[in-house]
């Protein structure tokens, strides 16, 4: 359930949606739309929002519970 850490991600930092939204040069409906799980979100949003919260896609999709981003090479 990917949807729930981009929420939770963005709560911890006490982001509102819009904001991060314009990060996505995206609309808040949209965002409001991953985060609640109705749309896939793109991979190009999924790597920005990897970077801005400095984590992995892989812990933004849920496939770890490795908040830390893979080492760059």
């Amino acid at each position: 359930m990917y949807f729930q850490r981009l929420r939770d991600l963005r709560e911890d930092r006490d982001l509102r949606q819009q904001d991060i939204a314009e990060l996505l040069h995206t609309s808040q409906t949209v965002y409001s739309r991953y985060e609640r799980g109705f749309q896939t979100i793109p991979v190009s949003h999924l790597l920005t929002l990897a970077d801005f919260y400095q984590t992995s896609t892989d812990y933004l999709l849920g496939r770890t519970n490795i908040r830390t981003p893979y080492p760059k090479k």
